[in-house]
């Protein structure tokens, strides 16, 4: 995958991969509307008995637009690519691709703490890309994306190591501008 690539072509292929993976999201809640009618359900035991997948959908929603427009702010201005972004960003791809399986094993298994690594360890994995994106694309480590990608790092562990936190350690993510702050700024052109 040697030579230079339009990064426009890259940029709206990863809009439209993410924009499904994020529609991919609702389709449990909107099964569960048909299995709530089958079985005769009120139309307010379809919400509060989906509270978890609600949870879950509008968390991954939410994370997934994050890193969607990390991604969009990454790619502005770069007009061509080489290979190894493209084999980055299709790694980052994955990890999109992939984020509704744990999204739904959150909204099945709950705070289990198998289901809570491997949803936060999917972001941290799509976090890591877009690090390394960013290294690759730019030239340098971005003071933003790195924090979030050690932040989530030390989520993922506490919610492993720590019983009971959880989600609740991804609220370390707020911790973001500060710990940006730790790198230098970009040398101004």
């Amino acid at each position: 995958m040697g030579g230079t690539r339009d990064a426009e072509r890259l940029v709206f292929f990863t809009d439209a991969v993410v924009a499904i993976a994020i529609t991919l999201l609702v389709l449990p809640l909107v099964d569960a509307v048909g299995e709530a009618v089958d079985e005769r359900h009120s139309s307010v035991e379809v919400v509060t008995g989906n509270v978890r997948q609600i949870f879950s959908f509008l968390l991954s929603f939410v994370v997934i637009a994050q890193l969607w427009t990390a991604h969009h702010r990454l790619f502005q201005g770069v007009s061509t690519v080489g290979g190894g972004v493209v084999v980055l960003n299709m790694l980052w791809v994955l990890t999109i691709v992939a984020l509704p399986f744990p999204t739904e094993m959150v909204g099945g298994y709950g705070d289990d703490r198998f289901t809570v690594v491997l949803y936060i360890g999917t972001i941290l994995a799509s976090s890591a890309c877009l690090t390394a994106l960013g290294v690759t694309v730019r030239g340098r480590l971005a003071g933003d994306g790195a924090s979030m990608t050690v932040l989530l790092a030390l989520a993922l562990l506490v919610a492993g190591l720590v019983p009971g936190v959880a989600y609740w350690s991804l609220l370390l993510l707020f911790l973001g501008p500060l710990v940006g702050r730790l790198w230098p700024p970009p040398a101004s052109s």
